[in-house]
């Protein structure tokens, strides 16, 4: 199918689902079920900032909940990952334990982290660091196993540190692993984030979210979704096109002495005698 056949499709699914969503909610409880009629206007009035004046407030809050969480996750994830990747007695140890704990359902450390860090932005930045720490560690660590071993017998042989070994040689082998691992960790710090948000807050997108719902203002409640649908869509798309960036520049061996540089020296072939 052509680009355009293909937009053709998505935009009649899109067309049958509104279609679709009208006929049911305009059957049932309007209270509850909202038809998209009442989205649209529900929409521009957020936007404008008719409905909800504090809400850029809200949006910074939680944009900045999520650019902290992610950052953290993302130092702490890529340096945990680097120590026991590299010292593998210590990984050993430990990754079994980070990949059962990352088994472990992420919403029952949420009570835990509000009673350490209270209501504010504190516990949602610990919840999105915390769901986003464990994919960016295990991505590591994958990563570094899957590097060919014979690359770091040479850059060990050149005398590279182990933070050039990382930087040199694991990094541009283990960078698509890693992408994945980054990408998964931003999509679950942002659910962390706004998860927290929903469950307890006093300020945010989820606060406005559980806040509409609650005064069963349910057109306000899907427009607030809609935009927490376009704020995850946007972080997801500069995600991907930071991972389309072309990978570091691999591990190169210096030339030998007579190979390469100034001392070089270019033998030419022997003369062959016209007529021989």
């Amino acid at each position: 199918m052509s680009r355009g056949q293909v937009l053709a499709v998505r935009a009649a699914i899109v067309l049958a689902v509104l279609v679709a969503w009208e006929a049911a909610a305009r059957a049932l409880d309007p209270l509850l079920y909202v038809p998209p009629s009442r989205v649209g206007p529900a929409l521009v009035r957020l936007l404008a900032l008719r409905s909800y004046p504090a809400l850029p407030a809200h949006l910074w809050l939680t944009v900045r909940e999520i650019l902290v969480a992610y950052a953290l996750a993302v130092s702490a994830g890529v340096a945990t990952g680097f120590v026991l990747g590299l010292r593998p007695a210590l990984g050993r140890v430990y990754a079994p334990l980070l990949g059962a704990l990352y088994a472990v359902p992420s919403v029952v450390w949420y009570p835990s982290l509000m009673l350490l860090f209270g209501l504010d932005a504190a516990s949602k930045i610990a919840f999105g660091f915390l769901l986003g720490f464990f994919p960016i560690v295990l991505a590591v660590l994958a990563g570094i196993r899957q590097v060919p071993p014979h690359l770091v017998t040479v850059g060990r042989a050149f005398g590279a540190s182990r933070l050039a070994l990382f930087a040199r040689v694991m990094l541009p082998s283990m960078l698509a692993t890693l992408m994945a691992g980054l990408r998964t960790g931003l999509a679950l710090s942002v659910v962390g984030v706004i998860v927290g948000e929903v469950l307890g807050a006093k300020a945010g997108l989820g606060y406005l979210i559980t806040y509409a719902y609650g005064l069963l203002r349910t057109a306000d409640y899907v427009a607030l979704v809609l935009l927490t649908l376009a704020l995850v869509l946007a972080i997801d798309g500069a995600a991907l096109l930071v991972a389309r960036r072309g990978p570091p520049p691999p591990f190169r061996t210096p030339p030998r002495d007579g190979a390469g540089g100034a001392g070089a020296r270019t033998v030419a072939p022997p003369a062959t005698k016209v007529g021989a």
